[in-house]
This record gives structure tokens, sequence and C-alpha cells, in this order.
């Protein structure tokens, strides 16, 4: 089972998406590192894809979603104007939380983004 590190950056009911060329959009996230923790994957991720330094990372929850082990962590960002899509990250958008349904995403993220909205 893979285990991921995924990321939820949320502003002014707005969530943080990015996207790889040709996928579809997901949450910021990634592979966690042998040796690292989930929230220090969760936190290098997002600045590798996002330039976004978290302040600090809340855990949420877990999600299994095929084969992948997702771990949820709720990022509080400092510099949001530091936002751009960075390695293999071709666009970062601000999506409103109630309209992510209508995106391509995968099943995981939807219901990652569902979840998080509940308890909003």
């Amino acid at each position: 089972m893979k285990v991921r590190a995924t990321v939820i950056c949320e502003q002014d009911r707005h969530v943080l998406l990015v996207r790889k060329p040709r996928c579809r959009w997901t949450l910021p996230g990634g592979k966690v590192e042998p040796g690292e923790t989930r929230a220090g994957a969760a936190t290098r991720e997002l600045l590798e894809e996002t330039a976004l330094d978290a302040e600090h990372m809340l855990y949420l929850m877990e999600l299994h979603s095929g084969s992948t082990q997702h771990h949820v962590y709720e990022a509080s960002v400092l510099d949001l104007e530091q936002l751009r899509p960075q390695n293999e990250i071709v666009e970062c958008i601000w999506h409103p939380l109630d309209a992510v349904q209508n995106l391509p995403t995968s099943d995981a993220t939807l219901r990652i983004v569902q979840a998080f909205q509940r308890r909003l």
C-alpha cells in the first residue's frame, strides 16, 4: 500500500488544488519518504509543489482509496502571495469548496474535500 501525505489549504471557502501536465486536479501532497514523518512529508510536498510554507499542520483524517492510504492535513499557510506551481505542477488554483465536484478530480480528492466541508 502506498502511503501519501495530502494537504488541504482553505481560504475564504476556497481550496487549493494543483495539476500536473495532462492530469486531473488534486490536493497537494505526495509520498512519505523513508525516515520522514507524515506531517513532514505534507509540509515538504506543499512547499515543493506550490512554494507555500506551512506554519502549522493539523492532522484531519486517514482515507483509503484503492491501494493508497491518504493521511490528510490542514495547513495554515504563511504567505499566500508566494503561491506558484513548481516542479511537476503546471497549475495551482483556489477553487470554491462547493464546486470541486465540477472539476476533473480523483475520487480520493473529491471524498477528502467533501469530508473537510462537513467539518466547517
